[in-house]
């Protein structure tokens, strides 16, 4: 038995914010399935559909992943026609990803993916956007990459 409140499970930030995530990924899952994605690929389409060609490291970077992990993601999205990869022509070692055209047309339907889960939520308009503010806020907060905070 703890003799501090404060190690209560319930009373924790990070498994408040551990099991919101799970529940939201979960509502992700089968709509973004049904799209042939998986959550992080979906996360690399949105910023391309943002409406940028990006090289891997900017993707990165802005998803706070390393290039590492991007690879295999636009890999797959290139094998499914969803992206395209290009070498830069002045420098061989920059890779610049740009969407299809079938890439710029999923997002239609993947539109009414994140309108659905926006509704699972139960919060309305307005406070699911303060909810998402705070959350860049927290993340901002608590980046050691001073970029990060000013971004957010």
């Amino acid at each position: 038995m703890t003799n501090y409140d404060n190690l209560k499970l319930d009373h924790q930030l990070c498994f408040a914010l551990y099991a919101a995530t799970n529940a939201v990924m979960r509502a992700y899952r089968e709509p973004l399935d049904h799209n042939g994605l998986t959550y992080t690929q979906y996360l690399v389409m949105l910023v391309l559909w943002e409406g940028e060609t990006l090289n891997v490291g900017k993707i990165a970077q802005r998803l706070c992943l390393d290039s590492a992990t991007v690879t295999p993601l636009l890999k797959r999205l290139e094998s499914a026609g969803l992206i395209k990869r290009v070498r830069n022509s002045t420098d061989e070692r920059v890779v610049e990803v740009s969407l299809t055209e079938t890439g710029e047309q999923l997002q239609h339907d993947i539109a009414r993916v994140q309108q659905g889960v926006e509704c699972k939520t139960g919060l309305g308009a307005e406070e699911f956007v303060q909810l998402r503010k705070m959350l860049h806020q927290l993340v901002a907060s608590m980046a050691e990459d001073p970029k990060l905070k000013d971004a957010a």
